[in-house]
């Protein structure tokens, strides 16, 4: 780098300035959590001046939010029914692995690990949900990067149509979130399902200076939230998912600690961070990186990946906060480190699972661990498994921008 080009890139640093005619805000970190504000803003610097580290990422990136402009925005109002309260604004899920054994109907729903019940599907806020939080962090990083109004015009709309529209918005509690019909009205296990509301908060971070996300919005949310985060944890099926021992307790753990921190509630967030070293990695991964509570299931990898994805996040957020669970290690010998090389082999699809699996694994989620680890476990030799993966694919993936 020249130097010329190094003052053009401090005073870019230190500026409001308009670019390709966009008003961009270059002075504030964005107020993220789980991503990384230093990596957003280096991938900002580079897509404004033309000087791109992650080329083919920010094109991905800008392709599929050219697909979340066009896409719908749905409500909670859209689903077939309403839960037991008969209102359509509660949040409505199904228990997706309970199924009626035809043979004996008068049974009842009785449970099958494991096997999704299409039934599920069909009358649920679930599956919205996600698509809700996907469109709203793929539009927010296309603003913040940007600079560009359209994306968070329509990030605005997602957020205003399921949050904040008094005729469409989701009243902030999952009581009857995977119910079973004719049993029970709503289980803690249905907070899983808004796990994604963590990328969420991120996305508010990322509107912040934006016009059209207003102030009367930013007020709205942050009362939705705080509404959500005193029933996440004061009521009953709240605390009863904070108990879970496996993954849903650990996603319990990330919903809690980024809401937490985006209402201003550090010492909330940092005690519960605290408690991850012996709440969850002290209970569920062994001397041997062994998560016996997910060994235990019938989509076992899956599970195995995904609690080990949630600590991986947990691990991300506390680090920000002064914390080290990266290098924590159980009286019993238990880390996340080991953990994730119990699991690393797994990548070279020559070695073969040894316990139950009956669906296909993402094994992009093996990735994602590994690829945010490796800067913490230099000496790990976790870059041999990494090596598995289609390099097309890690060269486009939109991790490059959140955390590299």
């Amino acid at each position: 780098m020249t130097r010329y080009s190094f003052i053009f890139l401090f005073y870019l640093g230190l500026t409001s300035t308009w670019v390709f005619g966009n008003s961009v805000n270059l002075d504030e970190r964005p107020r993220v959590y789980k991503i990384s504000p230093k990596s957003l803003m280096e991938a900002k610097l580079g897509y404004l001046n033309r000087n791109y580290s992650h080329k083919a990422s920010l094109e991905l990136l800008f392709k599929d939010a050219a697909v979340s402009l066009k896409a719908h925005t749905p409500s909670v109002m859209e689903k077939a029914g309403s839960a037991a309260s008969g209102n359509k604004h509660d949040y409505l899920s199904q228990a997706p692995y309970y199924w009626i054994d035809p043979k004996h109907p008068e049974a009842g729903y009785v449970r099958k690990d494991g096997e999704h019940n299409p039934e599920a599907t069909k009358n649920s806020d679930a599956d919205n949900f996600k698509i809700v939080c996907a469109q709203v962090e793929t539009l927010a990083l296309a603003y913040y990067i940007s600079g560009d109004e359209k994306y968070a015009q329509k990030a605005t709309q997602f957020l205003r149509v399921w949050f904040l529209n008094p005729a469409t918005q989701m009243n902030p509690n999952l009581n009857y979130g995977q119910g079973i019909p004719g049993q029970v009205e709503g289980r803690p296990q249905g907070l899983i399902s808004v796990a994604c509301i963590v990328d969420c908060v991120d996305a508010l971070g990322l509107l912040e200076e934006s016009r059209s996300w207003t102030s009367e919005d930013r007020n709205g949310m942050k009362q939705w939230l705080s509404a959500y985060f005193t029933w996440l944890t004061t009521s009953k099926m709240g605390l009863g998912e904070k108990k879970a021992k496996n993954n849903h307790g650990t996603l319990y753990d990330t919903q809690a600690v980024a809401l937490a921190l985006y209402l201003g509630k550090s010492d909330f967030a940092k005690n519960l961070l605290r408690s991850v070293m012996h709440e969850r990695i002290d209970i569920q991964i062994t001397h041997e990186g062994k998560q016996p509570l997910e060994l235990a299931r019938t989509r076992s990898l899956h599970y195995s990946l995904k609690n080990l994805q949630g600590l991986v996040d947990l691990a991300t957020i506390a680090e920000a906060q002064g914390i080290d669970l990266w290098h924590y290690e159980s009286p019993q010998g238990g880390s996340i480190l080991k953990a994730i090389q119990f699991l690393a082999p797994y990548a070279d699809d020559k070695n073969k699972w040894p316990y139950k699996q009956i669906d296909k694994v993402n094994f992009d989620v093996l990735l994602d661990i590994l690829q945010r680890s490796l800067p913490h476990y230099p000496n790990s030799h976790l870059e041999q498994a990494i090596s598995n993966f289609d390099p097309d694919d890690i060269t486009t993936d939109r991790r490059n921008i959140l955390y590299f």
